[in-house]
Order: structure tokens, then C-alpha cells, then sequence
């Protein structure tokens, strides 16, 4: 998480760097916010596994996602047409909590880039306490929108709908135990490893919302884990959504 906040503020940075230096773009505020051409939004929802097995069970509400991105758009169809195409890059980070105080460890059968779905006491010992306990999968992202607004004089006053998709290429994933145990006191363990997770996924993007708010969901269109790398050899794909906040 400290990665891609330290992503966010980059993001964050250039954004404000182009406002600086652009006399063309006045700021006129809608409810705060800059009228400049482009988005840096921030996301926040669930993350939840489509067709998993009955023993993959997760936490709904342990299980979050929070994505950070950056969007200009481009005009389609002429100025005024209502629609826009708008890529742009950014990062996503997913959480996934297992109930019945389970996390992923390497599968000693299959070797590196594999995991097993095992309870954390198994591992650690059985008279710890456990505090915390969860997965996550960090991702470099390239989402592209066509976006159609409903305000096609003025687009930045406009309710919009948006259809597209992103690419995401992982570059971290790890779990993090927290547990205290009368022999060890407190203990924080971080394991940063492939897990037999894929290395790149595609989802199908919807937005909807205003210049500030919208609501959106991501729907994955390949497995989260490698073909008999990852628990149970699960077919588990990845659903995401939730609320969003743009800045600019």
C-alpha cells in the first residue's frame, strides 16, 4: 500500500504541475473542483472471486480494493458529439481476507509460483492469537474509457456513462499475518512472492456518475491464478466495484 500511495501522489503531483503551467485552462470550480480536462480519480470497493471453488471461501468486507488513476480525454466525432475517448495509466492494489482465519502459502508439492489455502495456526502454531490476516495483489494498470456525456455543451457539468476496459501487469503481491503468541510476543510477517498468480489480467470497465462521483465496476475477464497454480486449481476470476472520487 505505501507503493501506491507513493504512486497516487506522483499522480497527484503531475496533475498539478500541468494546472500550474496551462493559462488556457481557468479553474472555475464545480463544487471545488478544477475545471481541467482530465481525470485523477481515486477508487475504493470490494474485490470478490467469480466461480470459485466451495472451499475458497473470503470475507466480504476484508476483501478491498483501491485503485488510483489518471485519465485525459479526446474528443470523438467532432467537438460536441457527447463522446470521448480517455486512456491513461495508473496502479490497483486487491485484498482478499479468508474466512476461517486461512491465508495462501506455497504449495511445497508444486514449487514456486504456486499456493495453497492453509490456516495461518497450522503454519505459526496453534495457541497464537491472530490480529490480522490477508492477501494482496499490487498491479501497474492501462485503463481506456469511451465515455458518452449527457451535457454535450458542457462536459464538465455532465452526467457521463463510460464503457472500456484496462490491462494490468502485477509487479507485487504478498501476504501480511500479524499474530501474538505468549512465546513470541507480537510478530508481523510479510511474504512477498508470485503466489502462482497470472502476471497480467484484462477486465471490461462501466462507469456512471458525475464530474465528482461515480459509481463503477470492473469485471476480469481471465483467471486470477495460473492454471493449476493457484488453491484447489481454482478458475477463480476477479469482480470489482464500488464508489469513486475525481479530483480534477
Amino acid at each position: 500500500m505505501k507503493k501506491l500511495l507513493t504512486l497516487s501522489l506522483a499522480i497527484l503531483a503531475f496533475q498539478f504541475v500541468q494546472a500550474q503551467d496551462s493559462e488556457t485552462k481557468p479553474k472555475t470550480p464545480i463544487g471545488g473542483r478544477p475545471n481541467i480536462p482530465s481525470d485523477l480519480n481515486f477508487e475504493f470497493g470490494f474485490n470478490q472471486l467469480n466461480n470459485r471453488p466451495a472451499d475458497l471461501d473470503i470475507d466480504f468486507l476484508g476483501s478491498r480494493t483501491f485503485n488510483a488513476s489518471y485519465q485525459f480525454p479526446i474528443n470523438l466525432f467532432g467537438k460536441g458529439s457527447g463522446f470521448t475517448l480517455n486512456p491513461g495509466f495508473g496502479v490497483g492494489s486487491d485484498k482478499l481476507e479468508f474466512d476461517g482465519a486461512k491465508n495462501l502459502f506455497i504449495n511445497p508439492l508444486l514449487g514456486p509460483e504456486s499456493s495453497k489455502l492453509t490456516e495461518v495456526s497450522d503454519v505459526y502454531g496453534k495457541n497464537i492469537n491472530l490480529i490480522s490476516n490477508n492477501f494482496s495483489a499490487n498491479y501497474l494498470e492501462v485503463p481506456i474509457d469511451i465515455r458518452y456525456h449527457l451535457n454535450k455543451n458542457n462536459y464538465s457539468k455532465s452526467f457521463r456513462i463510460s464503457v472500456g476496459g484496462k490491462v494490468g501487469f502485477l509487479y507485487e503481491a504478498h501476504t501480511k499475518i500479524k499474530y501474538e503468541s505468549a512465546e513470541y510476543d507480537k510478530r508481523k510477517i510479510k511474504d512477498s512472492q508470485n503466489f502462482g498468480l497470472e502476471k497480467i489480467r484484462y477486465a471490461v470497465s462501466v462507469k456512471a456518475g458525475s464530474p465528482g462521483f461515480y459509481v463503477w465496476g470492473n469485471f476480469f475477464l481471465n483467471d486470477m491464478w495460473q492454471a493449476g497454480r493457484g488453491p484447489f486449481a481454482n478458475q477463480s476470476s476477479q469482480i470489482n466495484f464500488g464508489l469513486a472520487v475525481t479530483v480534477f
